[in-house]
């Protein structure tokens, strides 16, 4: 049976929802998969990721953000019986399933950086700043201070069974070549508040899927649209004026 959150006002269950779909969207606006027409709630407040057995939610910047667990949060890898707040509204998760991924897996996000743009009133950076400030979004901690030192990585997680790891490597902009290697489950990238993916590594393969955003990811000069898009061996991906290839280590 797939997860399903519960929607309920004042203690009183609304509706049911199945958790069937890769993505599904919360918000004011009747297009959303789950529609909460309340001036409190934005026109597209917020999204639940769920890849396999797990889901993870994320506020899509609204205006008035999410309490999960009675605490404001952008971010959470959901457990059964966490209750989403959204205005007076709320969601419980509920899964009895086993999850496969941890929180921390959501919660790095690799931040791009689209080409600098100068003006004769303010030099462009030096190369090896900018640099700098790519190796510091590397470490996948959006939230943790810069001058703050980070404990060392965990291990890397191993590859499914039948599925190489895979690699994406940066086409444009100060930071081109630079790589990284897709070696947890899930890697979100891109530009909070502007564009942002879900890179998810199951048993046949790479799919991304859109999280935030108006516009869609592209894969190969194609939009992706809503639903998750299978990505093969040198597709290009253009994500938050990024492009950068996947390709499959060998």
């Amino acid at each position: 049976m797939p997860a399903k959150l519960i929607l309920s006002m004042d203690g009183a269950v609304i509706k049911e929802y199945a958790l069937d779909k890769e993505r599904i969207t919360i918000g004011r606006k009747p297009h959303n998969d789950i529609a909460i027409d309340n001036l409190a709630v934005s026109s597209e407040h917020a999204a639940v990721i769920t890849i396999l057995n797990d889901s993870f939610f994320e506020d899509l910047n609204s205006t008035n953000g999410s309490l999960v667990n009675g605490t404001p949060t952008l971010k959470h890898f959901l457990q059964n019986n966490d209750v989403i707040e959204i205005g007076k509204y709320k969601l419980k998760y509920l899964n009895d399933q086993p999850t496969q991924t941890t929180s921390a897996d959501f919660e790095k996000t690799m931040v791009l950086r689209a080409p600098v743009r100068t003006s004769s009133a303010a030099p462009a950076a030096p190369v090896d700043e900018q640099n700098a400030k790519y190796e510091s979004t590397m470490q996948f901690n959006a939230t943790a201070p810069r001058d703050v030192p980070r404990p060392a990585a965990p291990a890397a997680a191993p590859a499914a069974a039948g599925t190489p790891v895979a690699v994406i490597q940066i086409l444009n902009g100060p930071n081109l070549g630079k790589e990284l290697e897709l070696s947890k489950n899930l890697t979100t990238l891109g530009k909070p508040g502007v564009q942002v993916a879900v890179l998810a590594r199951r048993p046949h393969g790479y799919f991304i899927t859109h999280v935030e955003g108006t516009s869609f990811p592209l894969v190969n000069g194609s939009s992706i649209g809503e639903q998750p898009r299978q990505v093969n061996d040198h597709d290009v991906i253009e994500l938050a004026g990024i492009k950068m290839e996947f390709y499959l280590k060998a």
